[in-house]
C-alpha cells in the first residue's frame, strides 16, 4: 500500500529505543538523568513516571519497578511538604548496570525545615528502597534569604534485595 504515492516504509533498517542502550552499559559508569518541575504534588507524576521508565529500560523485574516508582513518589511528596514556596523538585537518577541512585532535593520554607525520618512514609520509603538517606544543608549566603536545602537519596537494585 502506498500513501500519497509514497512506498512503503523499510521496517529492516528502523531502530527502536527499545534497541538502544543505556549510557550505563558503557565504559565510564552511570547514565545520568536529572529532570526539573516546581515543586508541586500535580508535578510528581511526571518524576514517577521518568522513575518507572529508567527502570524499565534498565531491565528491572516488575516488582523493583513498582517499588521504585512508589519510593520516588514518597519522597517527592514529602520534599513538596517542606519546600518553600514558587521553588524547583529536582530529582537526579543515576542509572547503572544493576541498580539506580535518586536523589531529590528541594529549597525548604523554613531555616529550621528538615525531612522527618520518624513517620509512616519514612517507614514506608525504607521498605521500598534498598538505601535511604535524609539530607540537608544549610543555606551557604548566611543572610537568611532562604531555608536550607533539604532531601532524600535512595537506592534500589534491579531484583531481590542484597540485604
Amino acid at each position: 500500500m502506498t500513501v500519497r504515492g509514497r512506498s512503503p516504509r523499510e521496517e529492516t533498517d528502523s531502530v527502536s529505543d527499545w534497541d538502544s542502550h543505556l549510557p550505563a552499559d558503557t565504559p565510564g559508569g552511570a547514565a545520568v538523568v536529572e529532570v526539573r518541575t516546581s515543586a508541586t504534588a500535580a508535578l510528581i507524576p511526571t518524576i514517577r513516571a521518568v522513575a518507572s521508565d529508567l527502570a524499565a529500560r534498565a531491565d528491572f523485574d516488575l516488582d523493583a519497578i513498582s517499588d521504585l516508582r512508589m519510593a520516588v513518589d514518597e519522597a517527592c511528596a514529602t520534599l513538596v511538604d517542606v519546600a518553600a514556596p514558587a521553588t524547583m523538585l529536582q530529582c537526579t537518577f543515576r542509572v547503572h548496570a544493576e541498580h539506580i541512585e535518586v536523589h531529590a532535593h528541594v529549597q525548604a520554607g523554613s531555616a529550621d525545615a528538615a525531612v522527618s525520618t520518624d513517620t509512616f512514609g519514612w517507614r514506608v520509603l525504607q521498605t521500598l528502597a534498598d538505601r535511604v538517606e535524609a539530607i540537608r544543608q544549610d543555606s551557604v549566603d548566611g543572610a537568611g534569604s532562604g531555608g536550607p536545602t533539604v532531601g532524600i537519596r535512595l537506592d534500589k537494585h534491579a531484583g531481590a534485595s542484597p540485604r
